[in-house]
């Protein structure tokens, strides 16, 4: 069994997180290995710069610097998406030229956040970036962070642009998500964890995940699975990784969070705080259960 989408941009794609030193400071060496080490354990793609590389705290020229870093660590085959959403329209717009100088095969956009614009103004924003570079977009729709959907009659409409190609979808609006699939060729990924498989099974693109930095070959494993014809097995996956992206994603803790505090691999910047011991030690607990579970 295959997907019925397009994969413009792959099929398992990490959320990377952006290591810092523990001065603070951007940490290109470690933003290398990690990258590396990714697409050696099964991504596809990184996206750099998202809301788990703590987009809202690094500064443009630092955006830049990590994607000429991980480009130069994993070559040209290996598809990058570069995070250059923002409230502001002419920012985003300066961010997407950027990242196109800086190497990105695309660009994720998020909806414009804080000022709720309305359906017309969101279009409008998507087709500004779009205009403004060669690369094409994977947009991306969480209401629960922006306060604005992306609404499927204004995907439909921007899915006619030639550079609108994918969604990353974390409206948690399966029957919306289908409608938006069946009518159009836009490529969905899934931005939640708990939603890879299903929205997989519906005819989606893969997954865009923060889970994938600690657990890159688990979470892949369901997916590979259900494209051999074994659903029940990709269920089975599915479930093992259940635990561990609850308490990752859905524990009150940020993604980036819990994903740098498996890792170590550095501090996180304000207003962002560590997690603390207890939490960090549910989260190794669950980690390793998961390796044994999957060896």
């Amino acid at each position: 069994m295959t997907p019925l989408a397009p994969r413009p941009f792959g099929r398992t794609l990490c959320a990377m997180i952006t290591p810092f030193t523990a001065a603070g400071e951007l940490d290109l060496d470690a933003a290398r290995a990690h990258a590396a080490a990714l697409v050696a354990d099964g991504c596809d793609g990184l996206v750099l710069s998202g809301t788990t590389g703590e987009s809202p705290t690094t500064g443009d020229a630092e955006k830049t610097a990590l994607l000429r870093a991980v480009r130069g660590a994993v070559g040209d085959g290996v598809t990058l998406v570069a995070g250059v959403g923002s409230a502001d329209t002419q920012h985003t717009v300066a961010l997407a030229r950027e990242a196109e100088d800086a190497g990105a095969d695309g660009l994720l956009v998020v909806t414009p956040y804080y000022s709720r614009p309305p359906q017309a103004a969101v279009e409008a924003h998507f087709l500004r970036v779009a205009e403004a570079s060669g690369i094409p977009l994977m947009l991306y729709d969480i209401p629960g962070r922006t306060g604005t959907r992306i609404e499927p009659e204004t995907l439909l409409r921007l899915a006619e642009h030639p550079r609108v190609v994918a969604v990353k979808d974390c409206a948690y609006d399966l029957l919306g998500s289908t409608k938006v699939m069946a009518r159009t060729s836009l490529a969905y990924y899934s931005g939640c964890e708990e939603l890879n498989l299903p929205l997989y099974a519906l005819g989606g693109a893969g997954y865009v995940s923060t889970v994938a930095n600690v657990a890159p070959r688990q979470m892949r494993a369901p997916l590979d699975a259900f494209d051999a014809g074994r659903t029940a097995e990709a269920a089975r996956l599915n479930g093992l990784t259940a635990h561990l992206t609850e308490l990752m994603m859905a524990s009150g803790l940020p993604g980036t969070v819990t994903a740098k505090a498996l890792l170590a691999a550095g501090p996180v910047r304000e207003p962002l705080q560590p997690a603390e011991r207890g939490a960090t030690d549910g989260l190794r607990k669950a980690y390793e259960e998961l390796l044994a579970a999957t060896r």
